[in-house]
């Protein structure tokens, strides 16, 4: 409202000065026109625009008639070009239809005058056409300029917006990757070091050494949990320089983990059938394959009673690979089902089954026992 107040301060001013100082004669048809009537109208042109900003059109209609009335008397006092601001604005702001109509405001009220007083059509007419011509081409120039940077704005916006949610995504992602890390080392791991415990405690009156031999193991497997996990963990803080890196997990590294589990007490065996294939399966599927293995192992180590076995089938095929994982034990009735509050094991390997486009299958044999089944294609399906 100040700047509307100090813009129309300014033009009323000159348009007093215009009267005052009679810089309107210098153009008028007929300098002996009534002076106050020249005052007033000069006042007609210049105080509406205090409105132009709010009512553009309003104010130009209101100017429309003072116009006729000018160029009838003959005054023709040059503060009349003050319709050409609130043109600007309606070429600026509205749509261009409404810009169409206030040239007919502007220019019919001269072509009325040019008829009622001849001789001033040329002049009159003409500087009107080429002063909405001049005022038009520059607000659709300032709006059109607006417009698209604005639209770089907004586009500035959107790309920073998807940004942060590509970084959201990726930070959830990971977030689920080392939960389910976690869940897979440090299950499995206390499954054996319970296991071990319950072996030892049973062995310590009997066979101290069978005891120490238990001891041993819980400490071997403690030092590979805690190691495991300072790998895992070790993606949360900046790399230490000469920080001790170790690879993850492959099908190489199954027989040490079913070592482990033989230490724990579940007697399990290792069958392959075929060849593996020349370019080994990537780390990322051959850490699944660990993986699944190791879940399947510990909920059979929680679940499946001292006396149950269990046999791994590694099977390799021209496409692809399948793992079986097999045991004696009967169902139980605790997180091994499958079922929305049955724990995160059976759900996060079948996230890893799918991030390869795999599948796993988990349940209840017929006769007795448990059998969880992935099949893992050896490359990635075409995009």
């Amino acid at each position: 409202m100040m700047w509307d107040l100090l813009v129309t301060g300014f033009w009323v001013t000159v348009a007093v000065l215009d009267y005052s100082t009679g810089g309107w004669r210098t153009v008028a048809v007929d300098t002996d026109a009534s002076e106050p009537l020249v005052l007033l109208m000069s006042l007609c042109f210049s105080v509406p625009l205090l409105w132009r900003r709010r009512r553009p059109v309003t104010v130009l209609a209101l100017m429309a008639p003072v116009s006729v009335l000018n160029i009838w008397t003959g005054a023709v006092v040059q503060s009349a070009f003050l319709q050409l601001i609130p043109a600007y604005t309606i070429a600026l702001r509205l749509p261009l239809r409404t810009l169409f109509g206030s040239a007919l405001l502007l220019c019919l009220p001269a072509a009325a005058g040019a008829l009622l007083v001849p001789g001033t059509a040329g002049r009159q007419l003409v500087s009107y056409l080429w002063g909405i011509a001049f005022v038009a081409l520059l607000a659709i120039a300032v709006r059109t300029r607006r417009e698209y940077t604005e639209a770089l704005v907004e586009r500035a916006h959107r790309l920073e917006r998807e940004r942060d949610q590509q970084a959201q995504l990726a930070a959830a992602a990971e977030r689920t990757r080392i939960a389910r890390e976690m869940h897979d080392i440090i299950g499995h791991n206390l499954s054996v070091i319970t296991g071990l415990a319950d072996g030892g405690a049973y062995a310590a009156a009997r066979n101290p050494e069978r005891a120490g031999q238990a001891l041993e193991a819980i400490g071997t497997t403690s030092r590979q949990a805690l190691t495991d996990l300072r790998r895992v963990l070790g993606v949360l803080r900046e790399p230490a320089p000469g920080a001790e890196l170790a690879p993850q997990p492959s099908l190489s590294d199954l027989d040490s983990l079913l070592a482990g589990v033989r230490d724990a007490g579940l007697h399990v065996r290792l069958t392959t059938h075929g060849s593996p294939p020349p370019v080994p399966a990537s780390p990322g599927r051959q850490l699944a394959v660990y993986r699944v293995v190791q879940e399947s192992l510990t909920n059979t180590l929680k679940h499946a009673g001292p006396e149950a076995t269990a046999e791994v089938t590694l099977t390799y095929t021209p496409t692809g690979l399948e793992v079986r994982t097999t045991d004696t034990g009967g169902v139980p009735h605790g997180p091994r089902p499958d079922n929305p509050g049955g724990g995160r094991g059976i759900g996060g390997m079948r996230e890893r089954a799918s991030l390869y486009d795999g599948t796993l299958e988990s349940g209840p044999l017929p006769a007795g026992g448990w059998q969880t089944r992935l099949r893992l294609p050896l490359k990635d399906a075409p995009p």
